[in-house]
């Protein structure tokens, strides 16, 4: 800021530079619950908590769901930030990081910061070549859901692209409202991010059962008003197309500021959720993290992640030095009338087990490494999911054999 703008501002803005407490950049679930959690561990200097969007801080699982049809209420949180003392900027752009000046820029003017926490989340990969068709959709924001609300509310036959999380759980609300549904994956089965083929595969048969046509190994090559061109030259018709192909960390206004950024586009926190700069820090969907627990680092883009990372910053925000950042990373998904769940990260298992079948209408799948089980995805087994999790936090070896037999509680095959 150049000494005639600091001449210009006003006696209440000059008093907020003398004090800038917190400033948290992000205004969804991990940028709230770090201002929460500031309050929770005894944090009584100035919080500033900056949104992009114009409305108050919401949560996001309900946009693939209820929001999408209809039958929920508004998702914003239930959260008296003015009771808290947390100052809400909403619908400000920021655009810019300085730390040798500890300030961000935003739209709206600097911004100056004690200690930054950033917490922007994640975009969606668009599908090249589409942002100017129309009837193309991404599902991200309640805006992005309210968009789309009028396609279910019409019944209009829409195509999802992507067979991920996202497209599973819009095609569930549109075969609800009544919608025809085409789904086009580019690999062989649905989840191919997230689980093994033989796990996933069976999956599949969800769709049908749903009445969505599911077309894997299938490309897009080109979108245009109201049809989607596959790259065998199959041509769909699409009153709407919906891209679930993925999402980004929301890092490029970060730029220039010489934080240090992963080949992901992440932040590259430590185990306290510090980045590179000093006094500044990073939390949920835009920061991967180190887990001493799987031995790499990880990028988790899950609720889950965005509600306990910031327990860590709130830590180190008041002196808590010694509170590491080494979770269990979990999640879940409501999808073709299933309750679907997984807790842990099986890239490096040796082992994976059934407990019951596909077939089933619940079942799970655990994860070992060297007998110790790592990871675990319950279908319609809650009970499974509880014990699970508790059980990879603790480390556990379980017997294979009572493990693959799903009359056997999980915590009852322990070694």
């Amino acid at each position: 800021m150049s000494e005639q703008q600091r001449q210009r501002e006003l006696p209440a803005q000059r008093a907020h530079r003398a004090r800038p407490g917190v400033v948290i950049v992000g205004a969804g679930m991990a940028g709230v619950q770090t201002a929460v959690a500031l309050r929770e561990k005894g944090y009584e200097g100035p919080v500033t908590l900056i949104g992009a969007e114009r409305h108050p801080p919401y949560d996001r699982p309900p946009l693939s769901k209820a929001v999408l049809l209809g039958t929920a209420d508004s998702p914003a949180y239930d959260i008296d930030f003015a009771a808290l003392g947390v100052e809400l900027r909403l619908g400000v752009e920021v655009t810019g990081l300085r730390p040798a000046a500890r300030e961000v820029d935003t739209g709206a003017g600097p911004v100056p910061y004690g200690l930054l926490v950033i917490a922007t989340g994640a975009e969606p990969v668009a599908l090249p070549g589409t942002a100017a068709v129309p009837g193309v959709h991404l599902l991200r924001t309640l805006d992005d859901a309210e968009a789309l609300r009028p396609v279910l509310d019409r019944g209009a036959g829409t195509v999802v692209v992507g067979a991920g999380w996202i497209g599973a759980e819009f095609t569930t609300a549109a075969r609800a409202a009544g919608c025809a549904v085409t789904v086009v994956e580019a690999a062989d089965r649905p989840l191919p991010g997230a689980l093994p083929a033989e796990v996933a595969a069976p999956m599949a048969d969800w769709y049908a059962e749903s009445g969505a046509e599911l077309l894997t190994g299938a490309r897009v090559a080109a979108v245009e008003p109201g049809t989607v061109v596959l790259a065998d030259g199959r041509r769909l018709s699409a009153e709407a197309v919906v891209v679930g192909i993925g999402a980004r960390p929301t890092t490029d206004w970060l730029a220039g500021s010489g934080i240090a950024l992963g080949p992901d586009g992440a932040i590259v926190a430590d185990e306290r959720l510090a980045t590179s700069l000093p006094d500044v820090y990073a939390v949920g969907d835009c920061a991967s993290f180190p887990s001493a627990r799987y031995g790499e680092r990880l990028l988790v883009h899950h609720w889950d992640n965005a509600l306990q990372g910031p327990r860590t910053v709130a830590a180190q925000a008041v002196g808590e030095s010694e509170q590491i950042y080494d979770p269990v990373p979990y999640f879940w998904s409501e999808q073709f009338g299933r309750f679907v769940q997984y807790a842990g990260h099986h890239a490096a298992a040796d082992t994976l087990l059934w407990r019951g079948g596909p077939a089933e209408a619940a079942w799970s799948v655990v994860w070992l490494r060297d007998g110790v089980l790592v990871a675990l995805l319950a279908v319609g087994r809650p009970r499974d999911l509880a014990q699970g999790r508790k059980l990879i936090e603790a480390g556990a070896r379980l017997d294979p054999a009572l493990a693959a037999d799903p009359s056997v509680p999980l915590r009852k095959a322990v070694l």
